[in-house]
């Protein structure tokens, strides 16, 4: 089975082609990806949502063809169409989802609507074959901070989530602190890894040796008070040009080793042998590394994306369409508070095995 992927759901326009069997379980190949990403929004220091579904409705189209050709297909080739319906833009979901009807309609095809954070999931497997269930989820973005229990696709167990800011928003707005401009992600790592990691000791928010797993903020993670600390800390250093590296490696440190401990926390709480990486900031390399040195002491092993595949991006979203290829139909609408498809309540976690 061909899946033409789409995504619209926030500031990459992006088309891909995946091949595969349908179900659970099967292997899939990316024939194609083409992720656009709008500069525009850097001008204004975040993304503009009018902007951005302008941006959507100009390039889908000629994204799309040419993720068709670089697979070698014609429109009438693919066999199943999939469109991010949610969460996200409304706005620019609309675009997608739109131009997702009237392409599967002109073709003869099904079309199917993926929830964008299960296709994050489902994205790290197009990379390894080894990242599938039974793991532990640790999706990390823009907009989203979620810690997961997957069973076996389809079936969730929320485990944490973030009380305040995501942690790529916390990224962003960091950067826009340290005068480092949007996004911020790469700017405040770039900049982090020339700095004292002495210099600056910020505060680990809900991560103390107090807390207990019945405690819902046990796996939970909050950014508002390291930011507030990064703010005093930044008013304080006067010369901002000369303090900038150490502030950034202060503020990475602390979130790097708050996500390392509630993720070691859930690998020993449910005990799963892998943890996948999903979402932007997975392209931290920081992160990454401190991750797979505390998984490995812990008897586990990390699975993290490519670049390409941890930013928002429709080869993920035609991968877990594969898997729900059989749900495809005609009534698919963007919705920005889309629910989680097979997402069980947050609560303590149950001792499991691998």
């Amino acid at each position: 089975m061909k899946v033409l992927g789409i995504e619209t759901s926030c500031d990459e326009t992006s088309a891909a082609v995946v091949t595969g069997e349908p179900g659970e379980g099967a292997a899939a190949h990316l024939d194609s990806c083409v992720i656009l990403s709008q500069d525009v929004h850097a001008v204004y220091q975040g993304i503009v949502p009018e902007l951005a579904s302008r941006a959507h409705l100009a390039a889908v189209g000629p994204v799309t063809d040419r993720a068709l050709a670089d697979a070698g297909l014609a429109p009438r080739d693919v066999d199943l169409v999939a469109v991010t319906a949610g969460p996200g833009l409304a706005g620019a979901l609309l675009v997608g989802v739109s131009y997702a009807k009237g392409f599967a309609l002109a073709a003869g095809r099904p079309l199917i609507g993926i929830h964008h954070l299960e296709g994050h999931l489902f994205g790290t497997a197009l990379d390894d074959p080894d990242a599938v269930p039974p793991f532990v989820g640790l999706i990390v973005s823009g907009g989203h901070t979620l810690l997961l229990d997957v069973e076996a696709w389809g079936r969730y167990r929320l485990l944490g989530s973030t009380r305040d800011d995501a942690v790529g928003e916390a990224f962003d707005k960091v950067g826009a602190l340290l005068g480092l401009g949007f996004p911020g992600g790469p700017k405040v790592e770039r900049e982090a890894s020339h700095g004292d990691p002495g210099r600056y000791r910020f505060p680990r928010p809900m991560l103390h040796g107090g807390q207990r797993p019945s405690d819902t903020e046990y796996l939970d993670v909050s950014m508002s008070g390291l930011k507030t600390a990064l703010v005093h800390a930044v008013k304080a250093a006067g010369d901002l040009a000369g303090e900038r590296a150490h502030l950034a490696r202060g503020f990475q440190d602390a979130v790097i080793d708050v996500l390392t401990a509630k993720v070691v926390r859930a690998v020993e709480l449910t005990g799963r042998s892998r943890v996948v990486l999903g979402g932007g900031v997975a392209c931290n390399k920081a992160l990454a590394a401190a991750l797979g040195a505390a998984l490995a002491e812990a008897g586990a092993s990390l699975h993290v994306p490519s670049p390409r595949l941890s930013t928002d991006n429709a080869a993920m979203i035609a991968r877990a369409a594969l898997f729900r290829a059989g749900e495809a139909g005609p009534a698919v609408d963007a919705d920005p508070q889309l629910p989680f498809p097979g997402l069980t309540a947050h609560g303590a976690p149950r001792t499991a095995h691998p």
